[in-house]
């Protein structure tokens, strides 16, 4: 009788690429203009986050919305709620800045993103790999990626206060380019939020008969499309937001002339 032996575990490894690149085309192009691109992003939250014009009636500006504090003017607080009292002496922005920022932090297309831009992990197909070790997304910090779909429902959240606050410009100035710029925004940033691949999985990822689960397979159906547009939407809402929130700190500051705002 043979005994048998169980098989050597597989052993990860990076693809071995000998020489710094096989391409012939510009290939460090996308990663440079992604690293930029999330990097303008990167420096303009930290402005927003500390700067103190952030509502001008009716608008508020996307980063500090919902505005929670007593420090906030009585027109930026959702439903006129402020939970947080005087105590807290830090920018109002900053209380819900882990929600949307985290979404984003963790969202599949933008882990590829900042994995290629930021670390050249790799940079791009048949480039050679700078890091000698490859241990996937199994130990900290990276397995944290994995609650991401809890920040999906954060997310969700943040959207529905920000088509809120794009419906109370709507009701209260219709005319107002800046009604207009925050309703673009809030459509922008739901749909992204709605093509997350958590979202296509939460609808009816599990579901082994579609026939039997009509109203979840054309939610299914309807996110799928969306998902097939997830990387245009993470590029398209992650600016629509930066220009709605400047726009809005500009009229607040007088920057923008209000009457025509």
């Amino acid at each position: 009788m043979t005994q048998t032996t169980p098989e050597a575990p597989v052993r990860r490894q990076r693809a071995q690429v000998k020489v710094r690149t096989l391409r012939t085309d510009r290939w460090w192009l996308v990663p440079l203009l992604t690293f930029l691109g999330l990097s303008s992003f990167l420096v303009y939250g930290v402005w927003a986050i500390i700067d103190g014009s952030y509502f001008v009636d009716p608008y508020i500006a996307p980063f500090a919305s919902p505005c929670l504090t007593t420090a906030c003017p009585e027109g930026a607080r959702l439903f006129g709620w402020a939970p947080i009292g005087d105590w807290f002496t830090l920018p109002p922005g900053l209380l819900i800045l882990g929600l949307p920022g985290g979404f984003r932090l963790t969202c599949y297309y933008y882990r590829k993103s900042y994995y290629r831009s930021f670390w050249l992990s790799p940079a791009a197909c048949a480039v050679q790999e700078p890091h000698g070790k490859y241990t996937g997304e199994t130990r900290f910090p990276l397995i944290l990626q994995n609650i991401h779909r809890y920040f999906f429902y954060a997310a969700i959240v943040i959207g529905l206060v920000l088509a809120y606050d794009a419906v109370l410009a709507l009701v209260h100035k219709p005319q107002g380019l800046g009604t207009w710029v925050l309703v673009v925004n809030a459509v922008l940033i739901n749909t992204y939020t709605l093509s997350c691949h958590s979202c296509r999985h939460i609808t009816a990822g599990r579901l082994n008969h579609f026939s039997r689960h009509p109203l979840r397979y054309r939610a299914w159906t309807f996110v799928s499309k969306l998902n097939a547009k997830h990387q245009q939407l993470a590029w398209a809402s992650m600016f629509s937001v930066m220009i709605a929130d400047f726009y809005v700190r500009m009229v607040a500051k007088g920057v923008i002339a209000f009457p025509f705002a």
